[in-house]
């Protein structure tokens, strides 16, 4: 007869994206007497906020576990840029990320003396990375075979250390496989669950925009700081030969953009008129410079054919007065966007 965790000081880590999925992971082993730990792994890559507070912190909260934020630094393109397991319709390595994570989480197991990770992951809702045995390649390559309880479709899982020794009733546990969500939005009315982000709403990777940026930048820049990263997030952006040229198509994004430039970047702007701000990366080589100066008039507000487009390093000393570039011409050899 299996003594359950009621009366047992046992402690789990759970993989908190603040998604509904997990969440109601946490729910499930909570009622079941298990201490807690949420963890979340940053990113610039991840985007789940609500009014600058991550989605992961109000569901912490609501659910009243504690909560830690592990950053995947930059050492994390590594694996975006060599993933055992490959990409995603994006450049998102589904497979080889939750592995990365997992290594991250094991150590903090070890460190709170947890014995067992909990996800949200359901079977067969992600094509990529949660077939049957993606879960089962995840589990040995991040050294935790047996010791990922995935609550919400454990019964179409084999058994868990954690159920094995009766810390968790598996009879409590559910059989949820497949992308319909019907259960889980049931769960979370009963659970009092409101906040959470949309399902993979949050990884930049997945988007084509998004991963033909990071793809260029990888393909032209052998060191990538945070800054470039970041610059991906706003703007038009250009590639010409070694250039790159950042447009921005807001207030918020000139600010953005005059915030990360680098040292040697140029920056360009139509005076007197609603003008973006633009930046140019890598040599400054004449027709870079007037290619940048064209692309900044025919965003700017200025009707003129003929336009003045002021630049400079940290002061905009030098003029220029250019046609701005035709809008049929960015699909030409001429620029090509990235």
């Amino acid at each position: 007869m299996l003594i359950y965790s009621y009366t047992m000081n046992v402690k789990a880590i759970a993989l908190l994206s603040g998604g509904l999925d997990s969440a109601l992971a946490i729910k499930l082993v909570q009622e079941q007497g298990i201490k807690v730990t949420g963890v979340y792994f940053t990113s610039p890559f991840f985007a789940r906020e609500r009014e600058g507070k991550p989605y992961p912190k109000l569901i912490a909260e609501k659910l009243g576990i504690p909560f830690k934020t592990i950053d995947l630094g930059m050492e994390y393109l590594k694996v975006i840029k060599h993933p055992r397991h490959g990409h995603g319709t994006g450049i998102n390595p589904c497979i080889d990320c939750k592995i990365h994570m997992l290594k991250k989480a094991k150590k903090l197991m070890k460190e709170l003396g947890a014995q067992f990770i909990v996800t949200g992951e359901v079977l067969n809702q992600r094509p990529m990375s949660q077939h049957y045995q993606a879960l089962k390649n995840i589990e040995k390559d991040s050294g935790l075979e047996g010791k990922i309880l995935r609550p919400l479709s454990a019964k179409h899982l084999p058994a868990t250390e954690a159920e094995t020794k009766g810390w968790v009733n598996r009879e409590k546990l559910l059989p949820i496989k497949g992308r319909e969500r019907k259960i889980q939005l049931s769960l979370a009315k009963r659970s009092g669950i409101e906040e959470y982000s949309t399902p993979a709403g949050g990884c930049l990777l997945t988007q084509k925009e998004f991963a033909g940026k990071l793809r260029d930048l990888i393909h032209h820049q052998k060191r990538i700081a945070l800054n470039d990263v970041y610059l991906l997030k706003v703007g038009r952006h250009f590639r010409y030969g070694k250039n790159k040229i950042i447009v921005g198509k807001n207030e918020k994004e000139n600010q953005e953009i005059l915030s990360r430039k680098k040292a040697g970047d140029l920056v360009f702007e139509v005076p007197g008129y609603g003008s973006p701000n633009t930046l140019l990366n890598g040599p400054k080589a004449k027709k870079a410079v007037r290619l940048a100066a064209r692309l900044t008039a025919r965003y700017s507000d200025c009707k003129s054919d003929r336009i003045l487009v002021k630049y400079g390093k940290e002061k905009l000393t030098h003029d220029l007065i250019v046609e701005p570039i035709a809008q049929e011409a960015d699909k030409l050899n001429l620029a090509k966007r990235s």
